[in-house]
């Protein structure tokens, strides 16, 4: 397979897929929804995700910052948006004014939620508690003063609280489940306060396919929506999903040389044989690990191959012995495994790293082309 003429390298984005992956987790888990497309979707664009999740049937998009909802609603989102990372002292009229919701972690961020409000529009407010996994959150020392506060807000009219959620550490299922103990804690002092949210929501991908008891009606799919694994002994396909993601890039240079010739950067791989070498147009400055140089896989006309040296910038060279391979000629870092290529956790594996990084990291400089199944 040849990539089209004059392109170097490109991700294909199956939407199809995306969309396929909600269809599956809604029936797995009998639940609601919340479709994270945070860090432009995992790499895969945060806009295009955003709706092949909503057309599988996700009630609610996640992201990161209001940078990320705000262009989210530019763009034309008007499913309901949450955002729950903000800077120190961070203005959220601009958010309330286009409807987005705030995760809220303190009291301070509880209150400018409540002076947020626009045009007579309540600000909408998820209050994030501390269960465990010691970052953001409402401590729990402070949980009755600030469930106090949200109810208090609520009762003026200043915000509605939508949701109480949380995050868990993945360390084991113990671990898991000591947090959702406490989470189930402070979701009774919140009701004791006089709230009553419709969503409860601890759970992202890990958790909501390995502990039922803590889907809540409502869990956070991130990782999932994109195909790839976040339960280290199971794979993509064991959890019936597929990955969105094929990195690939077109062979643009073949050289045939003699043993004993020294392979890019610091020789660190030097030919043992006669042998055809060939470039490949990507590199770190695509999101192409280092880390990887000599381990990285790569398919080639159905043949698996290992980086040869060092991976550079923006290219890196692949011994491919006596296979016969021409210019343009397709070269696919990652895939879908079940079609013989590598897996994103290859890569991952290669560069002592998880596979959310090999994908969220593929830079910008990389085209994104939709397809369909």
């Amino acid at each position: 397979m040849r990539l089209p003429r004059g392109v170097l390298r490109e991700a294909l984005i199956d939407v199809d897929a995306i969309t396929e992956n909600v269809r599956h987790l809604r029936t797995l888990t009998g639940s609601q929804i919340i479709a994270v497309v945070k860090a432009d979707g995992y790499g895969h664009g945060a806009l295009r995700a955003a709706l092949a999740a909503l057309e599988g049937g996700a009630t609610r998009i996640g992201v990161s910052d209001i940078d990320e909802a705000l262009a989210l609603r530019r763009a034309g989102l008007r499913a309901p948006l949450f955002a729950w990372l903000h800077a120190p002292g961070a203005s959220f009229t601009e958010a309330v004014r286009h409807d987005v919701e705030l995760g809220i972690s303190d009291l301070d961020q509880l209150q400018r939620a409540g002076e947020a409000f626009a045009g007579g529009r309540p600000a909408s407010v998820h209050l994030k508690i501390e269960t465990g996994l010691s970052r953001n959150g409402i401590a729990p020392d402070q949980w009755r003063t600030v469930f106090s506060e949200a109810a208090r807000l609520e009762r003026i009219g200043r915000l509605r609280v939508i949701g109480v959620f949380s995050h868990l550490s993945n360390t084991s299922l113990d671990d898991d489940r000591a947090a959702l103990a406490r989470f189930e804690e402070g979701v009774a002092l919140a009701a004791a306060a006089g709230l009553n949210p419709p969503l409860r929501h601890i759970a992202a991908t890990n958790a909501a396919l390995t502990l039922p008891e803590a889907r809540l009606g409502c869990v956070r799919i991130g990782i999932g929506l994109y195909g790839v694994s976040p339960v280290a002994d199971r794979t993509a396909a064991d959890l019936g999903l597929r990955p969105a993601m094929t990195l690939r890039g077109a062979v643009a240079a073949v050289r045939r040389v003699p043993a004993g010739t020294g392979v890019s950067y610091g020789y660190d791989y030097r030919t043992e044989r006669d042998t055809t070498l060939v470039l490949v147009p990507l590199g770190y400055a695509d999101g192409v690990p280092r880390q990887a140089s000599g381990r990285g896989p790569v398919s080639i006309g159905g043949r698996r191959f290992t980086v040869a040296g060092r991976i550079a910038m923006d290219q890196f060279v692949v011994d491919v012995g006596d296979h016969p391979v021409a210019l343009g000629d397709e070269v696919v870092l990652f895939g879908d495994p079940t079609l013989g290529v590598p897996s994103a956790r290859d890569w991952a594996d290669a560069a002592d790293t998880i596979d959310y990084e090999i994908v969220t990291r593929v830079g910008a400089r990389v085209p994104r082309r939709e397809v369909e199944a």
